[in-house]
């Protein structure tokens, strides 16, 4: 059988990394498929997402309803926080209720982290500017915002910055929902069909598994695009990210999913979503 080339798109993040040791290092089966690995951030991954150009691509839970109609979300690949999640961080210290009226730097307007935000503090109660979500802590250190909204290996590593926490997105959701924070996922091309679909998340569920079964060798997979980390910062980071929920969302991830679009819906961030389906 002729291998079909498959577009994988996903951030050049030590999680995502790790996620697809398996795949990219070319040590499991894919029953004919071949992956062609392209590494974006995730706003970027967002916008390719609402013109259906990767086969299969990682895609902020914000951005689902704009694609819902392209994309089906694997049952696989969720970053979800427990009780954790993005960050607001200041240079000095201040309340929730201090962010309103002040210029945010966040890492995409279709990320989980500014439907999150926005829910928080309320459509409109701030300004913001989009600053690439590596850049975000030198940003707000050097006085370009007033506050930074962090995803990724920021959230460990803020404080080299001199920086101040403010909210912890991630336990703020909690309190209010007892739900974790679905962040990311995995989605796939509706057109595939649903035999090709189940059979394509079957593979990547495979990858996931087999990275943690084989966690030190993916770790040190992983530690090539974990900026600013140690092997330890990289393994605590990944242990954040990747784990029995990447396997497998479980009803209170998928019900989080649910949630989190629905009040976006009625705050009016974004599109309502009838149905979410869940791949494999």
């Amino acid at each position: 059988m002729t291998p079909r080339q498959l577009t994988l798109g996903h951030s050049p993040d030590p999680d995502d990394a790790f996620m697809f040791y398996g795949l990219a290092t070319h040590q499991l089966d894919t029953k004919g498929w071949s992956f062609e690995h392209v590494l974006q951030d995730i706003q970027t991954l967002n916008d390719r997402a609402t013109r259906g150009e990767l086969d299969i691509t990682a895609i902020s839970i914000h951005a689902y309803p704009y694609v819902a109609d392209k994309y089906a979300i694997t049952n696989c690949g969720a970053s979800i926080g427990e009780g954790y999640g993005p960050m607001v961080v200041t240079r000095q210290a201040m309340s929730i209720d201090d962010l309103r009226g002040k210029k945010i730097a966040i890492p995409g307007e279709m990320t989980t982290a500014f439907l999150a935000l926005n829910l928080l503090l309320g459509k409109g109660s701030f300004t913001h500017e989009v600053v690439m979500f590596d850049k975000i802590l030198q940003h707000v250190e050097a006085g370009g915002a007033d506050a930074g909204l962090i995803i990724h290996e920021g959230q460990l590593t803020y404080d080299r910055h001199d920086l101040k926490l403010v909210v912890d997105l991630g336990v703020w959701w909690k309190e209010m929902t007892n739900l974790p924070l679905p962040l990311g996922g995995n989605c796939i091309r509706r057109d595939f069909g649903s035999q090709a679909m189940a059979e394509v998340a079957g593979i990547l569920k495979e990858s996931i598994r087999f990275s943690l079964a084989n966690r030190d060798l993916a770790v040190k997979h992983a530690l090539q695009f974990a900026r600013d980390l140690d092997t330890n910062l990289a393994d605590t980071f990944v242990g954040m990210y990747v784990n029995d929920r990447t396997i497998d969302y479980g009803d209170e991830g998928r019900q989080a999913v649910r949630e989190i679009l629905r009040r976006g819906s009625e705050a009016g961030i974004v599109p309502s979503v009838d149905t979410i389906d869940f791949i494999g």
